[in-house]
């Protein structure tokens, strides 16, 4: 390569990782800290079980996305359209997070708040299938697993800027814009601002990284034909590269324990540990911090010693850590802020180095249906953190009798951890991949 071929794919790197720090704030302020406390706290009725709702719009949407992941990932690999639909759903997530603005603290907006919660969860786990089957095609052999970890620290990075924004520019005063905020606005204006920053640090990924091309010789296949290849698709790839079929089932069970230390992160330091709303997102930028910290170190560790070595060490330290929450809950808010960044810590590296291995060991020509699978998997067992962390918790309220037994739910997620660690470890950390037919 030239040297304005490797500075070309260089500045096609940065955009790439770029992405991650685009669309952060979908998970960040749509998902996890701002928009559904706001629809559970102000916008739905009392008494509405507004928590539980939002559990069954999660529901809904995972199943959705079980089912099409896969065909998504095979169609863009086939048409040669992988950025496209990164882009289309990118602006997509854009559009929802705008409409957002307009969920006024009304009852009658909360089934709309709930559809645009739902949508937009399928909307930005299909635009990650695209998203990381092009992670081989902007970095090398050498770099593969630092570009991963440095794009996923950006991803914190910016959900830490986002935070800061909101919390203090916006939800804190008493004022938008030099106007006296009501109706909400202080809050319903971080989702217009959400829309803009995703929308601007979007442009690079656009301009500067070049379209797959599309496969030649390729009928076009309808959806349903999609459907019908799945299966043959699935066979071929347990014969071609068994361990990455492997590693997709053991990262479907840990990453679903990953996703459950974020979905009740902020549940656990609001019931178990006394946090506020504004505390609970001053620990969010400082989660941030220590994750996009976790997630760049553990990119480099990720090429000098492997992705198997980094994501198990990661899943020990958040056992650990996990535990050592609940052994000294009774410490107080101590034991949250020490454990809880700690946590996260661990999470930051072990998704990093999750896509880096699916990556690494995928056959060439297929990143984009091994990632549609990636997702599947993930999704098809994303009941398990919930379903634990509340078992968990009906166990520890029955056996100590306590009315709030919440830190038991940690519990639940640490056997999800140990579980996918135990399956990990049976994965060749090396795997041998087949040529692509």
């Amino acid at each position: 390569m030239t040297s304005n071929g490797a500075s070309t794919k260089k500045r096609g790197t940065f955009a790439w990782a770029l992405w991650d720090w685009a669309e952060q704030p979908f998970p960040t302020i749509m998902q996890t800290f701002i928009f559904p406390v706001y629809l559970a706290g102000a916008v739905a009725a009392a008494g509405t079980n507004a928590d539980a709702q939002l559990g069954v719009a999660t529901g809904l949407a995972g199943v959705l996305l079980a089912l099409i992941a896969p065909v998504l990932g095979r169609r863009s690999d086939e048409n040669g359209r992988r950025k496209f639909w990164l882009i289309v759903n990118t602006y997509i997530l854009v559009a929802i997070m705008a409409a957002s603005f307009f969920i006024e603290p009304k009852p009658e907006y909360f089934v709309f708040g709930l559809v645009l919660y739902g949508v937009g969860s399928v909307v930005q786990e299909s635009a990650f299938i695209n998203y990381y089957a092009m992670l081989k095609s902007v970095t090398t052999e050498k770099n593969i697993g630092r570009v991963s970890g440095y794009a996923w620290g950006l991803g914190y990075a910016g959900g830490i800027i986002l935070l800061c924004i909101s919390l203090f520019g916006f939800i804190l005063p008493d004022t938008v814009f030099g106007e006296p905020s009501q109706n909400s606005m202080s809050v319903r204006i971080v989702f217009l601002f959400a829309a803009i920053w995703t929308a601007v640090f979007s442009i690079p990924l656009m301009l500067r990284v070049p379209e797959i091309e599309k496969k030649e010789g390729k009928a076009r296949e309808s959806i349903l034909q999609s459907y019908k290849s799945l299966w043959g698709q699935l066979k071929s790839l347990r014969t071609q590269a068994p361990d990455t079929f492997k590693f997709l089932i053991s990262s479907a069970i840990y990453r679903d324990g990953l996703a459950g230390v974020f979905t009740f992160g902020a549940v656990l330091g609001s019931l178990a540990f006394g946090f506020s709303q504004t505390q609970i997102i001053l620990f969010g930028i400082a989660a941030n911090i220590v994750a996009g910290i976790g997630a760049a170190v553990g990119g480099r560790l990720d090429d000098a010693l492997g992705s198997r070595k980094v994501i198990a060490g990661s899943l020990i330290g958040l056992i650990v850590a996990g535990s050592g929450v609940f052994i000294f809950a009774s410490a107080g808010v101590i034991t949250y802020w020490i454990g809880g960044l700690l946590l996260c810590l661990f999470v930051g590296p072990a998704q990093a180095s999750s896509r880096t291995f699916v990556s690494r060991f995928t056959p060439h020509g297929r990143e984009g249906e091994v990632f549609g699978l990636y997702q599947t998997t993930g999704r098809a067992v994303s009941f398990l953190s919930g379903t634990f962390w509340a078992i968990s918790i009906t166990i520890g309220q029955a056996v100590t009798g306590a009315q709030n037994a919440t830190i038991y739910g940690v519990l639940g997620l640490m056997v999800i951890l140990i579980v996918g660690l135990v399956l990990l470890l049976r994965v060749n950390p090396n795997p041998r991949v087949l040529d692509s037919k």
